[in-house]
């Protein structure tokens, strides 16, 4: 049976819904305690980075087990980024309920009129928890959470899973560089602490040998606070794994579970990206060259499955101390993670697009025993940015109206079978993309070159479209958009598209005062005399 709140504790927009649950619900139900709260959120995750999701030869037993144990979304994604670090924007989306023209961009800042999620438990009772990565400022961090443990994400990198800097938790919410510091191991094999120093080198050089791996750490922190949970007091625990973020660096156990040969190519991998997309050269795509050959694709699949797996086992280890420590059956699990990642599809490395593996396509999974015996999928379309309403209305909370995202919990309940009928899509300046049905419609405009010139406030340059039928084509390798049948449904998707930009606040008014605007480039007028930008 569900331990879903009486309907009493629900608001009056919900309250339809609950009589429908009446008759799953008894009078034992006017005093069950209310559901802890289990946040699992993972860095560059894509949906078909666990097996059961997406078939691919990555060993993910235990995301497997609660795939199998709970309720999926299999349509679930990231609305997109204004920042080519597009886990920041995707993680204020799911810790604020607010989509991405509904924050500061690029979304590193939180003000205080957007109520967080822990803010929002805080307030109807429950002990707040954070372990792991937060990327957003330290303000908003201290009015989340009552306590914290090995947090990271605060302005300190080493870029390395085995030097990772870390902050205790901070109540003052100043968490000062001078107070990083790194777990490493002594002469012993002993984990001991140390102050992050300014000498300390750069780059992916630690292994298994230099200390605890990040994912082992942020494990070894949420079990301790399962073994010691706040005394009468649900909580909620935001818990956010780096992994499996660049550098991908497992144990070498997991990674000799897959060798490099044997690692077959996803149906969307390419040497390189047929155009440029905008934002085709930074960081990410910059970790291996071009082409992407057959071999550096198999190389960078294996070091993602390898961390994935490691990253499972951690997940496990969390999931299994939460059975055993007797709060399994009144907990709430969510299995987020925060965007896809390309890893060889469409000639890509990065995250920096809007095609679904890619880009934006993200795992999302509810479980525990606290959902009850519900369990299934949906192809029903959804945001990170549901996560936190959903949750609300699960618990029987509140839902702050600071938050813009659509409650999942019919879906889940079977009383709906979608909240939404389209997604909408956004990469910077460069990329805009929309969803509807079967089709997947994407339009660029391209970055600044030669072939561009500027006439007063309009932008003339090249466009290129791309058109996917998601039912027949999930991995986006056969654009529709050259051939003429499609152009009735190309014209009727831009028009939407259009509409539903103009809904969500992206106007064209130069969000981020770029120098050009995606609209003001896609809704330019010809000129007789300058060449048309190329289809």
């Amino acid at each position: 049976m569900s331990l879903f709140p009486p309907a009493a504790r629900l608001s009056l927009r919900r309250a339809a819904a609950a009589i429908l649950l009446g008759a799953c619900l008894t009078a034992s139900l006017a005093t069950a305690r209310p559901p802890n709260i289990l946040v699992i959120h993972t860095d560059d995750h894509r949906y078909s980075g666990i097996h059961a999701l997406g078939g691919q030869p990555v060993h993910t037993p235990h995301l497997d087990r609660l795939v199998h144990d709970g309720f999926t979304f299999h349509r679930a994604y990231l609305m997109g980024s204004f920042s080519g670090a597009t886990c920041i924007p995707s993680r204020n989306a799911l810790l604020t309920g607010r989509h991405l023209f509904g924050m500061i961009q690029p979304g590193h800042r939180i003000p205080s009129d957007h109520i967080t999620l822990g803010e929002a438990f805080r307030a109807a009772g429950y002990h707040a928890h954070i372990v792991g990565k937060w990327h957003q400022d330290t303000t908003s961090l201290a009015r989340s959470f009552d306590s914290g443990a090995t947090i990271m994400g605060l302005g300190a990198y080493l870029t390395d899973h085995y030097r990772m800097p870390l902050w205790d938790w901070d109540p003052t919410g100043r968490f000062p560089r001078d107070a990083a510091y790194l777990l490493e191991y002594d002469q012993a094999g002993n984990i001991r602490r140390r102050p992050l120093s300014a000498d300390d080198p750069r780059g992916p050089i630690g292994t298994e040998a230099t200390g605890p791996h990040s994912s082992e750490i942020f494990a070894d922190s949420a079990i301790d606070f399962l073994r010691h949970p706040p005394d009468g007091k649900p909580w909620l625990m935001y818990l956010a794994f780096h992994a499996p973020h660049d550098p991908r660096q497992a144990p070498r156990r997991y990674r000799e579970m897959y060798p490099d040969d044997q690692i077959p190519l996803p149906p969307s991998y390419l040497p390189q990206h047929p155009f440029d997309n905008g934002h085709i050269v930074l960081r990410d795509e910059q970790l291996a060259p071009w082409p992407r050959t057959p071999e550096i694709a198999r190389q960078h699949l294996a070091d993602y499955y390898a961390i994935i797996t490691h990253l499972d086992a951690q997940i496990g280890r969390v999931i299994e101390t939460l059975k055993t420590t007797g709060q399994w059956e009144n907990t709430l699990v969510v299995v987020a993670g925060d965007s896809g990642l390309a890893v060889g599809n469409h000639g890509l490395l990065g995250k920096q697009n809007i095609y679904d593996e890619d880009g934006v396509h993200i795992p999302l999974i509810f479980t525990g025993g606290a959902l009850g015996s519900r369990r299934g999928s949906s192809e029903a379309f959804c945001y990170n940015h549901d996560i936190f309403p959903t949750l609300c209305e699960l618990a029987g909370i509140p839902i702050p109206a600071s938050v813009q995202g659509l409650s999942l919990a019919g879906i889940i309940r079977g009383e709906q079978k979608a909240v939404r009928n389209h997604t909408y899509h956004a990469y910077l300046h460069y990329q805009r993309a929309y969803r509807s049905g079967d089709y997947k419609l994407i339009e660029y405009v391209r970055a600044p070159g030669d072939d561009r010139a500027v006439y007063g406030d309009a932008v003339r340059g090249s466009r290129v479209t791309q058109l996917f039928n998601f039912r027949k084509d999930p991995w986006e390798t056969h654009d529709l958009s050259a051939f003429p049948e499609y152009a009735a449904t190309i014209a009727a998707m831009r028009s939407e598209m259009r509409a539903t930009a103009a809904n969500l606040g992206d106007t064209g008014d130069r969000l981020n005062n770029y120098s050009f605007d995606f609209w003001d480039y896609v809704e330019c007028p010809a000129r007789p005399d300058t060449p048309q930008p190329s289809q």
